[in-house]
């Protein structure tokens, strides 16, 4: 399970550390694409796998579905790990997720998601004093 936080800088290679207990699960090889709100989601590729076959049984009759396959696959890519731990994000993905410099790597469970640090600050700061409220309306008929 991919959990946590984590504050890296991208550099001027457009390079990103992947911390050493994430990379540990996502493999050698994994899938960055655009992820919902404006950051970018990591998936090992048996997670990825699971993604995909889940679009494939959309109705390609539905203009959602086809929409939202076109936006989430047209962005995807391979990863790989360099020696040191880096990966190089594609400009298209920088651009999306509007990273300048700092970012924020979060574990999600199955995915990790990365996200401008400017970014994270503001969604977290903003949902934060939601949580009971989300809590309750999410967890009401579960028992936990």
């Amino acid at each position: 399970m991919l959990i946590g936080e984590y504050h890296h800088s991208i550099d001027d290679k457009k390079r990103l550390i992947i911390p050493a207990k994430f990379r540990e699960q996502l493999g050698n090889e994994f899938i960055i694409t655009r992820g919902i709100e404006n950051c970018l989601f990591a998936y090992s590729t048996a997670n990825w796998e699971k993604i995909v076959q889940k679009l494939e049984s959309l109705p390609f009759t539905k203009k959602d579905a086809r929409q939202f396959t076109r936006f989430f696959l047209s962005g995807a890519t391979i990863a790989e790990f360099d020696k040191q731990g880096r990966i190089v994000i594609t400009q298209p993905l920088i651009d999306y997720a509007n990273i300048e410099k700092e970012c924020v790597i979060i574990g999600t469970g199955d995915r990790l998601e990365i996200w401008d640090s400017t970014a994270w600050n503001q969604f977290f700061n903003s949902a934060k004093d939601n949580m009971s409220d989300i809590a309750e309306n999410l967890f009401e008929s579960v028992n936990i």
